[in-house]
Parts: C-alpha cells; structure tokens; sequence
C-alpha cells in the first residue's frame, strides 16, 4: 500500500517513497513473526550502528557530482546550507547539515504561538477517549514512553494532547524547542532501533515507546514562556540512529550548550541533532492548554488521501508536511476548544 501525505504550502497530495520499504516490511512481518533472534540482532544497538556506518560514513566515489546527484534525487537544496556544499562529501555530512533557519523557516511572530520541532510529518492526537482526536495506543504507550519511573510526569500528562512529527532520511535533522520556557528535568531512557517507517508503526511495534529516546520537560508558564503549561518533549532515535547530540543555540550554531534543569530555552533555536537516518519527535501539552492549527486538523481528517496510518488505525489519520518553526498551535486555557482544536 502506498502512503501519502499532504504538503502544508501547497495542500497537494504527495505519495512518499519509503526507503528500504520491502526490507522493513520484512524485518516486521515474516522475520519478527519466525526468526525472533534474527529480528532483536536487527534492531540492537550494535546493529544500528553497524548499519548507519556503512550506509552513511563512506565517502562518495566522484564527491560533488555524486552528492549533487543525491541531492537532487531527494530534493534537498543546496542554497539552504550554511557553509560550502562541497564539503558535504559523505551522507553523515548531508544528513547533519546545518541551514539559514532564521531566514529560510520563519516563526509566527505572536507570543502563544507553538511551533513545529523539525522539517517532518505530522499528526496530532490525544490521550482522552472524550477528544475528537483520540488515537488508540498503536503510536506508543503513554506511560513507557516518558517513563513508568516517573509518576510526577506521568500525572502532569495524563488526559493531554499531542504532536507526532516524522523525519525522514532526506529532512535537515536538527530539532529546535517548539516552545519558549525553562528545562525542569531531562533524562534518556534506554530501548531499542526499531524502524519508525509507518509500516513498522501500524504492525503495532509501538517504536515510539520502546526505542532509545531523551525526555525534556519544559515549563513554560514562566516569564518570557510561552504560557502553555508544561510540555514534554521526546526525541526518539531510529534504525541507523545512535545518538541524539543535545546542542541548544540560542543564536544559529554558534554556542551549542548542554541542555540542563534550569535552563530557560526561547522558542524556534536548535536543541539536537539526530544522528543519520530517520527519526520522530513527540510534543505532549497537559489537559486542555494547546488548541492545534486548524489546516491540520482539517488534512488529518481527509478520506481521500491513501495513508497507511488511516489503514492501520481503521480511521482517516494524514499527515501533513509542515516546516521546523512553523506554527502548529497555539496556547489555549478555554476547555472546549483547547480538547477540539481549532475546528
């Protein structure tokens, strides 16, 4: 089955060419189902690794005319790198190339306004069954997720909404702070590589759940905040990707810092960089403080669009191509529109 999605600036139907789809399709049907050792080497650390080395770390044969040919294949443009392009001599230096996001993804300019963490696909849902944008837990599952250790998040949490965005091999794969406020606690919990192609995800492998992942509680009723309570942000590594690199800038590149309790972070600057391949970050707001864009609401809900997650989740669920620091939302404390969205 194909799967499409729907661009943000054009509202067009696009069809997405998943990479390795046949090899996911087996690694998560006949492998997982007959040959279990075989499928856990597959998605372990050391495989991930192996894997990411030899697809991403050889240099090109020709440098610039094969990096030139690959970009164009995936659509990348060159005019958006900082830097010179010709050194961009290997798919690691592709895939962890930096860009001039402060002129090329602008942010909205009001105070409440949430932002989109990553070039990526979205779709946002919510943990309460009275929501509109209920989604049964084939994403992830709650708890697992932020982590069963953790009650104080936990219950924070509990009934809220959230923003899934997707990267893909060809997006830039820095994340940038979706909100403005201070770091109140951040920790890593350890887990596997599983694929995040959405294949993968409908088979209910909850990746999301179970991968390797860094969790980032921000508060951002605060001064200078946003004013959206608190938000969760996970960032979850994929097949291929070992690390998530935690480097908050506050102007461009140039400072990269730790992220740590007590730092405040403004909205839109980069935070982390994924390691190559594909991966996903998730944003959870508390119970009725985030009130989403009403073009994706409206994209998600179409029935004329062939997504796999629609497929998988016997519901229409499409995602919408959205660019790092645009808006998704907006802070919202009025009950009945903060549960349904802007629609």
């Amino acid at each position: 089955m194909k799967h499409q999605y729907i661009d943000r600036k054009t509202r067009q139907v696009r069809t997405e060419a998943l990479k390795a789809d046949p090899v996911i399709s087996a690694i998560y049907s006949p492998i997982r189902e007959n040959a279990s050792f075989l499928f856990h080497l597959m998605i372990s650390a050391r495989m991930s690794r192996l894997i990411g080395a030899v697809s991403y770390d050889l240099p090109f044969y020709k440098p610039l005319s094969d990096a030139k040919r690959f970009l164009a294949v995936q659509g990348i443009d060159l005019s958006e790198v900082t830097g010179d392009p010709a050194t961009l001599d290997t798919l690691r230096k592709i895939f962890e190339r930096k860009i001039r996001y402060e002129q090329l993804r602008p942010m909205p300019e009001c105070a409440d306004a949430v932002v989109s963490p990553a070039d990526s696909r979205l779709l946002v849902g919510a943990f309460s069954k009275n929501s509109a944008l209920f989604i049964k837990g084939k994403f992830f599952d709650f708890s697992e997720l932020i982590g069963r250790d953790k009650p104080q998040w936990l219950d924070a949490f509990d009934q809220g909404n959230f923003a899934v965005t997707r990267l893909t091999p060809d997006k830039y794969h820095y994340n940038h702070t979706p909100v403005a406020g201070t770091v109140l606690d951040i920790y890593e919990i350890n887990g596997h590589f599983h694929s995040c192609n959405p294949g993968a995800v409908v088979r209910e492998v909850t990746p999301y759940s179970k991968n390797r992942r860094v969790v980032t509680i921000i508060d951002t009723d605060v001064s200078g905040g946003t004013g959206c309570g608190l938000v969760c942000m996970v960032e979850v590594v994929a097949m291929m990707i070992g690390k998530i690199v935690q480097c908050y800038s506050k102007k461009g590149y140039e400072t990269p810092r730790a992220v740590v309790p007590g730092l405040f972070m403004e909205k839109g600057c980069p935070k982390s960089l994924y390691r190559p391949g594909s991966s996903t970050t998730i944003v959870i707001f508390q119970k009725q403080r985030i009130c989403f864009s009403r073009d994706l609401l409206e994209n998600q809900m179409r029935t004329d669009v062939s997504s796999r997650f629609s497929e998988g989740f016997g519901r229409p669920l499409v995602e919408t191509d959205v660019a790092v620091r645009s808006g998704i939302g907006h802070a919202c404390p009025c009950d009945e529109t903060a549960t349904f969205g802007d629609l």
